[in-house]
């Protein structure tokens, strides 16, 4: 009879998800017949260049979007398009000891976002997303800090664009 139970209690759970249409864990609401992204170059135009930075940036994207839906990553042609600019790298002084010196230092990265759902244009989207990393003045961004600010500032950034454009929060 237990053995009985458990398989209905299965059964009724899977009925459920299916009855509620397509569900991710992740939060991601992608369309029907949606099975393609692709994510242009991001060019660099902040006034302080960092070299690489729109690679990497461009790489935190993907992979996020891989590793959170089951869309495959195409070169063109895709059904979603993830394309624009860093607009902004900027290190700049967040809190003063009593010397008038910086006791924190701020990196902030900022990204102009251009989003084509080229099967539901009303889905398209153009918004800027930005973040920060706060680390000691004591500290240059260098090295081992620069790569943790840089994966921080990335998974933020990536998080909120994927939540605005798949998952519409």
């Amino acid at each position: 009879m237990k053995k009985h139970l458990i398989h209905f209690s299965i059964l009724a759970f899977s009925l459920i998800l299916l009855g509620c249409g397509a569900y991710s864990f992740t939060g991601a609401s992608i369309p029907a017949g949606t099975e393609t992204y692709q994510v242009n170059r991001f060019e660099n135009t902040a006034l302080l260049i960092e070299p690489g930075l729109e690679r990497d940036f461009k790489l935190a994207l993907e992979d996020l979007i891989q590793n959170q839906t089951n869309l495959n990553l195409v070169p063109s042609n895709a059904d979603l398009v993830y394309e624009g600019e860093i607009t902004t790298y900027r290190i700049s002084p967040t809190t003063a000891t009593s010397e008038n010196t910086a006791a924190q230092n701020r990196l902030t990265i900022g990204i102009k976002l251009r989003f084509f759902n080229n099967k539901n244009e009303e889905d398209d989207l153009e918004q800027s997303f930005t973040f920060f990393y706060d680390y000691p003045a004591s500290s240059q961004l260098i090295g081992a800090i620069k790569t943790t600010a840089h994966e921080e500032i990335f998974e933020r950034l990536t998080q909120d664009i994927f939540n605005a454009t798949l998952a519409k929060w």
